[in-house]
Parts: structure tokens; C-alpha cells; sequence
């Protein structure tokens, strides 16, 4: 039952993913299949880096139903692009949903795996916002993992839930969902009261010692 609950969490997260990846590239004179592989790879990318650094078969080589729900996501965004494109917001809550979905998913296959809690928040994070990352490089825009919004804090706000949760003997599911919930209440909360860590200020060049020769 745990792994039906975790494979739904996953194919739910991929096509919210692909929904973010495919909406950000509607605006960038992309064509139909060029928005499949932004929506893809904005979908596959943190768990196939996550999988890597584990040393296990990228999952979606073994699973070919997220490309499947990828392409379901894009003709999703065909059918009733003036309703999901328009709306404002769109982009935003789709990743944050993906977001923690694909942390949870992260923490879990970790943890499958034997590695310390530590090591799968870690790769709750890398899971749930290097997709993301690899989407804003493909489309030039200055990625949201390294932007002032709290993006990668939030993935790490969800594992700690997650581990507390499993301290407490919580149910799996109610867990998983509890952690999930965190990651986008933090995302959603820190954009709506534009809470961001302080930015990193600029270096001024020093003033030369020499003296003004003019």
C-alpha cells in the first residue's frame, strides 16, 4: 500500500511539474515539442540527479508512465490553456505543488535505500527543485533555486516535518502528507509575505592606493 501511496505522490508531482515547466515555456515562442521536453525534464530532472547520486537506475528508464504523464500534462495545457495559463498564479502554485510532492518522494526512496536522515533530506531537496533548476536554465531565466525566494528552504522545512513525524510513529501516509503540505504552505506563505532570506550584497571595488598621475 506505502509504495501505491508514494508512485501516486510521484505521478501527481510529475505532471504538476510538467504543468509549471510547460507554462513558463509558453511564453518563450517554443514549439509543441519543444514544451514536451521543457515539461519533461522540469519533471524528471531532480529525481534522475537524485537516483545518480544513489547509484540506481534513473527511475524513469524502468517506468516509461512519466513520459506518458508528461505528455498528458501538455495536452492538458492545449486543451485549456485559456483557463490554466491565465490564471494568475499558475506557474507558481504548479511548482509548488511539484515541489513537495518530489521532496516527499525523494526522503522516502532514500530512506528505502538505508542512507541517514540526513542524507535523505538532502535528497528530498535535490529532488523536489534541481528539476526546476535544469527548466529555468534551458529557458534563460535566472533559476528560482538561487533567487531571494525561499525555495530549497522549503523542501528542507518539509523533511524535518517528515522526521519528526516518523519519531512520533505517525502513519506513512499521514507523514508523507504532512511533509508535502509544509514544503508548499512555506513556499506559499513566504511568497505571499515576501519572506526571503537577506541578499548577499555587492562587493565595492577597494579605491586605489596609487596616486592620480592626471
Amino acid at each position: 500500500m506505502e509504495g501505491l501511496i508514494i508512485t501516486a505522490i510521484d505521478l501527481t508531482g510529475t505532471f504538476a511539474f510538467a504543468i509549471s515547466g510547460i507554462r513558463l515555456a509558453s511564453g518563450k515562442n517554443i514549439d509543441w515539442f519543444g514544451a514536451y521536453i521543457i515539461g519533461l525534464v522540469t519533471a524528471i530532472g531532480g529525481g534522475t540527479t537524485r537516483d545518480l547520486l544513489l547509484g540506481v537506475t534513473p527511475f524513469w528508464i524502468l517506468d516509461g508512465t512519466y513520459f506518458l504523464t508528461t505528455g498528458v500534462a501538455l495536452l492538458a495545457a492545449l486543451l485549456f490553456q485559456d483557463r490554466i495559463f491565465r490564471l494568475a498564479g499558475t506557474l507558481f502554485l504548479f511548482d509548488a505543488i511539484g515541489l513537495g510532492l518530489f521532496t516527499v518522494v525523494g526522503i522516502s526512496k532514500s530512506l528505502e535505500a538505508g542512507l541517514p536522515f540526513w542524507v535523505a533530506i538532502v535528497m528530498g531537496t535535490i529532488t523536489g527543485s534541481v528539476g526546476g533548476l535544469i527548466r529555468d536554465v534551458l529557458l534563460n531565466e535566472v533559476p528560482l533555486l538561487l533567487r531571494r525566494n525561499i525555495y530549497a528552504l522549503a523542501c528542507v522545512a518539509g523533511g524535518l516535518i517528515y522526521f519528526l513525524c516518523t519519531q512520533l510513529n505517525l502513519p506513512p501516509s499521514v507523514t508523507e502528507l504532512m511533509a508535502a503540505s509544509i514544503v508548499i504552505l512555506v513556499r506559499v506563505v513566504a511568497e505571499k509575505f515576501k519572506i526571503h532570506l537577506p541578499l548577499l550584497s555587492p562587493v565595492k571595488p577597494e579605491e586605489s592606493d596609487e596616486p592620480d598621475k592626471s
